[in-house]
């Protein structure tokens, strides 16, 4: 009589990514979504950088007017930068910290509300760090607003940066730090707080899955613009600022000239970025990771 009982299946190696190729994907992933996101960061900085009484659809179709179509990708280099340098490192310090958190308190991960504090000091560090891309970029959207003979006219962000440290020094790189890290702080708390809600309050009624993540990514953005707006103005305005021109008086002007509500100009294609650049970073690397799972050994 044969023996029936079998052998144990032998173990399957587990697969998983690279926490090197953890960071770059997502890296990856933003600059992929800006690619298809960065014309409504040109006419975000246009409108709070313009005059009042302007919509977006007028500054969208005074851009394509006067400086043709392509003008609307204007600064994509710098925002490719952007993503490669800030959401790099924001992911990389944030699963430093999760990794960290875990291995103190014995394998258990953090609740919501560590998470929530980790992903603003992990904001924080990678705005920081994504400054200098987030300068090039507000000058180079900035540009073709300004006379000709007053334009910066940079080729592209490498050109950007270096005209920038030899022209006015390798701090100014950094100009605008302050409320470019609080943004971040105030956009990292608004997202993972509203996002993880609005997620509940749709499960059962929106299928889960892109519909899912895209509703609740929307949710989360209408949120977080109205929460971050007037940082993320003080800091455009900043940073486009004329060499010499203190930080303080580009505030106290904004305010006495444009008033209070001035501080949420260019609310549309603000949030109309925020939710779609979320889905999109989302769903390209989810394909990063599927890709790479499918085809390494």
């Amino acid at each position: 009589m044969s023996n029936t009982s079998s052998a144990p299946p032998p173990a399957v190696k587990e697969r998983y990514i690279p926490n090197g190729l953890k960071f770059a994907f997502g890296g990856l992933a933003g600059m992929a979504a800006t690619c298809v996101v960065q014309p409504l960061d040109l006419i975000k900085t246009r409108m709070q950088l313009g005059g009042a009484g302007r919509s977006s659809f007028t500054v969208a179709g005074e851009i394509v007017a006067r400086e043709g179509f392509p003008a609307l990708y204007t600064g994509l280099s710098a925002g490719l930068l952007r993503q490669a340098t800030y959401t790099t490192t924001r992911l990389g310090v944030y699963n430093i910290l999760f990794d960290m958190y875990k291995e103190k308190y014995q394998g258990h991960a953090p609740g919501f509300g560590v998470k929530m504090l980790l992903g603003v000091a992990a904001g924080s560090v990678g705005a920081f760090v994504g400054t200098p891309a987030e300068v090039a970029l507000i000058r180079m959207t900035a540009d073709g607003r300004l006379p000709a003979e007053q334009r910066r006219n940079y080729r592209n962000v490498v050109d950007a940066l270096m005209r920038i440290v030899k022209e006015e020094g390798v701090l100014k790189l950094w100009r605008g730090a302050t409320p470019t890290v609080a943004r971040a702080m105030v956009v990292n708390a608004a997202q993972l707080g509203t996002y993880s809600q609005a997620r509940e309050m749709f499960l059962g009624t929106v299928p889960d899955g892109v519909a899912l993540h895209f509703c609740a990514s929307m949710v989360s953005g209408l949120v977080t613009t109205i929460a971050s707006m007037p940082v993320d103005i003080i800091k455009t305005k900043i940073q486009n600022a004329a060499k010499g021109e203190s930080q303080l008086s580009v505030v106290t002007t904004l305010l006495k000239n444009e008033g209070v509500l001035s501080l949420w100009k260019g609310f549309l294609p603000y949030y109309a970025r925020l939710g779609p650049h979320t889905v999109l970073t989302f769903i390209f690397l989810e394909q990063l990771n599927s890709a790479y799972l499918k085809y390494t050994v």
